[in-house]
């Protein structure tokens, strides 16, 4: 099991600089927010893509995946009705496959709530929307060689999709295995009937996880609030989980770099200690 850290943590360094500490610190891979790179990172040429690449691995450490795909470049929905707004988001949607492709990633991560919220009124019309939106960039997916996962987030964040049920449903009626969902642990523990090991225990086996995040329902880091997670890398061990697991707090304190630190050295404590 390789542990990530979402980029945008220590987001202040220069990417160097984040692939260099991520690497010291214990980090097998960095999770990247595009936004965090270009300010349209589905349009980055190709010597910015080799580039960021070689950065990483020039400290030793992956680009394992993509995340806050919809934050760059604005005014994205793949909910709204205006119908050349989703066309573009789509577009984008498509183009950051190819990105992902070329970064060495294998994953994508579509969470973005604001991007996806359903209008009073069209909830039924917006949902179609989005599940349209997720069957198309499935296609471009496949074709780049890299899984494209639905993220279920709590309804604090967003009308959309809050259940991996939810988001098994889409993927399950586009029936395309470039598409999936995932398990973040801080949307989870506040929306899901079910305990996070049960969850894992449930969907993993059946093909349909894709990725995980590792974070609180405090939105802090692994291991800073009342979760507990060995039984959660239990679960994940249960089941055979080799992929990668994603760190993605959102509050940072003291700041971004202790954070992460904090984080890994929890983590990898439990997969020490969890055989």
């Amino acid at each position: 099991m390789r542990v990530s850290l979402c980029n945008e943590v220590i987001a202040a360094l220069p990417f160097a600089a984040q692939c260099g500490f991520a690497r010291a610190v214990g980090y097998d891979g960095l999770e990247l927010a595009p936004y965090t790179v270009s300010d349209a990172p589905h349009l980055m040429p190709a010597a910015e893509r080799t580039a960021i690449r070689h950065a990483a691995a020039e400290a030793g450490i992956a680009i394992t995946g993509l995340h806050y795909l919809m934050r760059a470049p604005a005014g994205l929905s793949i909910t709204s009705a205006d119908a050349p707004v989703r066309q573009r988001s789509i577009d984008v949607m498509r183009r950051l496959c190819g990105l992902a492709h070329d970064l060495g990633a294998s994953v994508l991560v579509h969470g973005s709530p604001d991007q996806r919220r359903l209008d009073p009124g069209e909830e039924e019309e917006g949902r179609k929307r989005a599940a349209d939106a997720f069957a198309a960039v499935a296609e471009a997916a496949a074709a780049a060689g890299v899984v494209y996962c639905i993220e279920p987030l709590s309804r604090r964040q967003t009308n959309c999709i809050n259940t991996v049920a939810q988001a098994a449903e889409i993927v399950r009626a586009v029936g395309n295995p470039a598409l999936r969902t995932m398990i973040d642990c801080s949307s989870s523990a506040v929306t899901e009937a079910e305990p996070i090991p049960d969850l894992v225990r449930h969907w993993v086996p059946a093909g349909l996880i894709g990725h995980v995040h590792f974070n609180d329902p405090n939105r802090r880091g692994p291991g800073e609030g009342e979760l507990e997670f060995a039984p959660i890398v239990t679960a994940l061990r249960d089941v055979g989980w080799r992929d990668v697991v994603g760190v993605e707090p959102f509050v940072y304190e003291p700041d971004g770099p202790t954070c992460a630190a904090r984080a890994i050295g929890y983590v990898r404590g439990l997969l020490e200690a969890i055989p």
